[in-house]
């Protein structure tokens, strides 16, 4: 299955306790080169809080916050796998910038089912440049 269009696209972890699925058209991902994004090499889409239905608990997946505390990364328990996450927060000095202010997921394409990633469009983030 390809990309085209809206549908309901289920993820999982690579031992499939983790379970979610996500309403979007995904036509592109993105790249971070920060240090724990550019290490773990996920291939992220964003999708908005309504978009983002978690079929697992969230108290069974661990969590892990660096940086600004703001970003938390959800790790399944059992095979490691980061499905998902909620990205840092925008600094005042960003969104002073017009950056926007951002309260969703941020979903690892390589966890979803069925997605064709290799003709997606890439949007690289520079990461390593914000604090």
């Amino acid at each position: 299955m390809t990309t085209g269009g809206t549908q309901i696209w289920q993820g999982a972890c690579h031992c499939r306790r983790t379970r979610f699925s996500v309403k979007a058209d995904i036509d592109h991902t993105r790249i971070c080169d920060c240090s724990i994004c550019h290490q773990r090499g996920a291939l992220i889409f964003r999708v908005e809080e309504e978009q983002f239905t978690l079929h697992t608990p969230l108290s069974d997946l661990t969590l892990y916050e660096w940086g600004t505390g703001t970003a938390k990364d959800y790790f399944c328990k059992t095979c490691g796998i980061l499905p998902f996450r909620r990205p840092r927060a925008v600094s005042e000095e960003e969104l002073s910038a017009g950056n926007a202010a951002f309260n969703g997921w941020a979903i690892n394409l390589r966890c979803i089912e069925g997605l064709d990633i290799s003709d997606l469009p890439i949007q690289k983030i520079s990461g390593r440049l914000l604090k």
